[in-house]
């Protein structure tokens, strides 16, 4: 190497080698050694440093380990944190264990811990600082204006601006103090939405489905809508918002095929970011927690979603402390920091006490949103616990979707919110929810039979296959359990005159249904169905029917049907019927009464 000039050491530095980011080894050596041996040197250091200012990857596992340990009072000693290293299979970051056994002997005492935390401190303020004008230079070589320097020299003064007002110290807990005046000031009652209209900015919701509703299909055309500034279920589009989507129930194959069937791919995911089988730790544990809130750091989210949160936990789902411990190390720093999480949970096996599992998973969370279906592409999303009432309180919807052979075709699936004024225009036809906007379109009511159904089709000339006019029949009743306009008022509140007076109910209360033998569906309370007018499609000559009444009237005496003979749809008495009676061409017969005929 004689023929090469070397170059300076002071113009290696200049340029950037040669030199690491600032960072006091020493000190974090010290740290790492005595937080290992006792807790209160922990929680002192605790108060100056967070994980970020440490800057040796080894000395910030022994601090994230020590702090899961100090939240589940365990008891402290190197042994015992390599017994915890080790479970986490992370023995090579601290030289097989062999590091930890040097840091723990070369300990110093706990009250000299926060005089070298606030060392460390100070350099990893010198080393952000040097990171951003590196961040800087690096921005002029590939050619920023002006404005994008001013907005990054703009986002670092901001974030240090956070971190002296909400980080450590007296300054991190009496940021949580309430400032009367601009409290006061603030209109909580007019928060804006998300898109959707489902939870507000921070707010905590659980959606909680029966297997296979498709809960994680709702949420997550609903979450790349959000994050790519669409509207959902009929809201106004926004700006795209970030989020994280952190999964533990679907493979590579189906987010892929999804999230094409909803018009995604490259390109076309916004600002969301997906974590498929994240190796984080259980939720309901200190380390759980850091670990969450490190991946919304690094996605700068401002949404989270747990698809399902029962993966996420190790302590037994009918254990109250287990969900008390999951808002403690998660759900609490996420509602600390502003940031709104939607959570997906399965029903219980007796579906009208909602999710399984502790009572204690509704204590926490501002909504609970149940989603069933109801056949046919229906589903009713309908909100049973509120803490703060914003928002509709019900959903009724239909998912729709077009398969090309065995795959969706992209673009083409999507929830849209129930129109029952126009069903035709939304759905397929000669569908099942085509066919029941035809039936309702007949006047018919919700509780109506497959015969009268059949025959109102006919008359109508409306042809469909008999399975299909079954299939609309039953969906067409279900809609009295959830999703009519009478058994479902909620989701149609243009439609409930007046305002609420207090002390009314609220509408959240699930309806009380008294089924009698003979009698509709119908909910308490509720005013029955009006009857459809007489089908006109007769055998005989009918007579114009009378103006003042709404009984269904025989086609050919024009007197009120009754019995079975009104029931099934029948449209002529049983003495008038060409088959069974004497079928008169004009209503001059005296007939006995029709209830001593029908009952015959």
């Amino acid at each position: 190497m004689d023929n090469v000039r070397h170059m300076p050491r002071d113009q290696a530095d200049q340029d950037g080698l040669n030199r690491t980011s600032p960072h006091d080894a020493e000190a974090e050596n010290y740290v790492g050694g005595v937080i290992m041996h006792s807790r209160t040197a922990y929680l002192e250091c605790a108060h100056v440093l967070d994980r970020d200012d440490i800057y040796q990857p080894a000395i910030r596992l022994i601090w994230d380990v020590v702090g899961g340990m100090v939240a589940e009072q365990k008891q402290l000693h190197p042994i015992t944190v390599r017994v915890e290293v080790e479970k986490q299979k992370q023995l090579r970051l601290v030289d097989e264990g062999r590091l930890l056994e040097r840091l723990g002997a070369e300990t110093i005492s706990p009250t000299m811990a926060q005089a070298f935390a606030e060392r460390i401190a100070d350099v990893a303020k010198i080393r952000r600082h040097d990171e951003h004008a590196n961040e800087v230079k690096n921005r002029i070589r590939l050619g920023a204006t002006a404005e994008e320097l001013d907005k990054l020299d703009t986002d670092h003064r901001q974030y240090e601006e956070r971190r002296a007002t909400t980080g450590h110290g007296p300054s991190h807990l009496t940021a949580a103090f309430i400032d009367w005046n601009p409290f006061f000031a603030t209109d909580f009652g007019r928060v804006a939405l998300l898109p959707g209209r489902l939870l507000a900015p921070g707010q905590q919701i659980t959606i909680v489905g029966e297997g296979k509703a498709g809960k994680s299909l709702v949420v997550q055309e609903w979450m790349w809508r959000m994050a790519t500034g669409q509207s959902f279920l009929g809201d106004r589009p926004q700006a795209a918002i970030p989020l994280l989507y952190v999964d533990a129930e679907n493979g590579h194959q189906d987010i892929q095929e999804r999230f094409l069937s909803y018009g995604g791919g490259p390109g076309h995911m916004g600002l969301m970011t997906y974590a498929s089988f994240p190796p984080i730790r259980p939720l309901d544990t200190a380390g759980g927690g850091a670990d969450l809130m490190a991946m919304v750091k690094e996605a700068e989210a401002q949404v989270v979603c747990l698809d399902t949160v029962s993966r996420f936990i190790s302590g037994p789902e009918n254990d109250a402390d287990t969900w008390l411990s999951l808002y403690r190390h998660t759900l609490l720093p996420l509602k600390r920091a502003g940031i709104a999480s939607v959570r997906l949970d399965h029903m219980g096996k007796d579906g009208e006490r909602g999710a399984r599992g502790s009572s204690a998973k509704t204590q926490d969370v501002d909504h609970v949103w149940e989603l069933r279906a109801q056949g046919g592409g229906t589903l009713v999303l309908k909100r049973t616990h509120t803490r703060t009432g914003i928002g509709p309180d019900a959903f009724v919807m239909v998912r729709q979707s077009q398969k090309d052979g065995d795959r969706y075709r992209p673009g083409c699936t999507r929830h849209v919110l129930m129109d029952y004024d126009r069903p035709q225009e939304t759905v397929e036809e000669g569908s099942v929810e085509w066919l029941m906007g035809q039936i309702d379109g007949l006047g018919l009511p919700n509780d109506a039979g497959n015969p009268r159904t059949k025959a109102a089709l006919a008359g109508a000339g409306i042809k469909a296959a008999k399975a299909k006019i079954e299939a609309a029949v039953r969906n067409r009743k279900n809609r009295d359990n959830l999703g009519s306009r009478d058994g479902f008022p909620e989701a149609f509140p243009e439609e409930v005159p007046g305002e609420r007076s207090p002390g009314t109910s609220n509408g959240l209360q699930k309806p009380q249904v008294n089924h009698s033998p003979g009698t509709s569906g119908e909910p308490t309370g509720t005013p029955p169905s009006p009857p459809s007018p007489p089908l006109r499609e007769g055998k005989g000559e009918g007579s114009p029917a009378a103006g003042a009444t709404s009984e269904p009237l025989c086609t050919v005496c024009t007197t009120p049907l009754h019995g079975y003979r009104k029931d099934r749809g029948y449209d002529t008495c049983l003495g008038c019927d060409p088959e069974t009676g004497s079928h008169p061409d004009t209503p001059a017969h005296t007939h006995a009464p029709h209830d001593q005929r029908d009952s015959a």
